[in-house]
């Protein structure tokens, strides 16, 4: 089944909600039994992970038909939902980490990861440290005996290196770590996680799954193999999602496809637009031919997303940069992505880089393309860059 088809179709089970075609929202703490009998049926179920609603913690028919999606979109066994996105990061690198534990983690990741990693991992007795996105199967220098888990982000979210996931994970594998990946950039529609050797796939659906920047929300789908300790895990950590949230993103997932071929073919127009600007150094988009990550991207993904990154001359003046931002119309200025509307950020990625060097000493924004017609985006740019040049 194709992956558009299982976007429509995937977790919805309308003969059990009287033929509505949205599976419904269920607010629930207590579920009660009618019987000790039943009760006692219903530990048992639970037991045998017999899909039910056993409390209102643990998931109600909202949360399983998200989760059942996702799985299926995914490839995975089973799939979790955690409150943010931040959240599923941080559960799963607790899932398969223990005192006394090794990981590595990509320079490139998510700071708010990284600070995870660094205090609260650490508070607990597991060492951090960070790898060169690029490193490939040299990672296989860094792994140490007590390395559990790699975890990778490609393309990462600020500086968009993509890596060589099967080579890390060939690696990892051969040491006896598991790999665990925010796929958030690629989607599961553009890149198949579990088909290139990951163990743990990550999705902040805050970004392209609910789609509209109006609900947080975080997903883990895992192999057969990872399952016990993520569900356990996650069940420990009592991060339960509320049913309107993932309601929110149950809708949003619905249309995930036509939107990411939207955000995919504006992102690519804006960039090479961006690029031919004389006070652009380089743009960091995987889907452009010139970019250093372009050709594992062309062998691993069937699609980009509408998030990339411009690093602008070191001639660009601190002033000169706020004229350009300051006056934008069309893009907001904010954090997250992947909503309907375009969205600009700075960023400078130099003082969380402990593995690599980052290479240019230009200021650098991020983009997010949305929906809008680009002649329009690339109309407010053009304006933003002659801000730019008058300083």
């Amino acid at each position: 089944m194709h992956d558009e088809t299982k976007l429509v179709h995937s977790g919805r089970h309308p003969e059990q909600f009287e033929g509505a075609v949205n599976p419904p929202v269920f607010h629930a703490s207590t579920i009660l039994s009618p019987t000790l009998e039943d009760w006692e049926r219903k530990a048992e179920d639970r037991a045998k992970e017999v899909p039910g609603t056993y409390y209102g913690r643990t998931g109600t028919p909202t949360t399983r038909s998200l989760e059942e999606a996702l799985a299926a979109l995914e490839g995975a066994h089973r799939c979790v939902v955690f409150p943010s996105g931040l959240a599923a990061c941080t559960g799963a690198l607790l899932a398969y980490l223990a005192a006394g534990d090794h990981v590595l983690l990509s320079d490139s990741v998510y700071g708010p990861t990284r600070h995870a990693a660094m205090r609260l991992l650490k508070r607990y007795g597991v060492e951090a440290s960070f790898y060169d996105p690029c490193i490939g199967a040299g990672i296989a220098e860094l792994m140490r005996p007590n390395t559990k888990a790699v975890y990778v982000e490609s393309p990462g979210s600020l500086t968009f290196e993509v890596q060589d996931v099967p080579a890390i994970a060939e690696v990892a594998h051969r040491h006896g770590a598991v790999v665990i990946m925010d796929n958030t950039w690629g989607t599961p529609l553009y890149f198949k996680a579990f088909d290139h050797g990951v163990d743990v796939s990550i999705q902040a659906a805050t970004k392209y799954v609910v789609g509209h920047s109006d609900a947080m929300l975080g997903t883990v789908s895992c192999t057969r193999e990872a399952w016990p300790k993520l569900k356990a895990t996650h069940y420990d950590l009592g991060q339960t999602a509320g049913p309107d949230d993932i309601y929110l993103a149950q809708r949003g997932l619905r249309t995930m496809a036509v939107r990411l071929k939207q955000h995919w073919e504006t992102g690519v127009i804006l960039a090479e637009w961006i690029a031919r600007q004389p006070e652009v150094e380089t743009v960091l988009h995987p889907a452009l031919p010139g970019d250093r990550g372009h050709a594992l991207w062309k062998r691993d993904f069937k699609g980009a997303c509408g998030l990339f990154g411009v690093v602008l001359k070191p001639s660009v003046s601190d002033r000169a940069f706020r004229a350009f931002i300051n006056g934008l119309e069309l893009y907001g200025l904010g954090a997250s992505w992947g909503g309907y509307e375009s969205l600009i950020m700075p960023f400078d990625p130099r003082p969380q880089r402990t593995a690599t060097r980052w290479p240019y000493q230009g200021l650098c924004f991020r983009i997010h393309a949305g929906l809008e017609h680009p002649d329009d985006l690339i109309a407010d740019l053009q304006a933003g860059f002659e801000r730019m040049r008058r300083g």
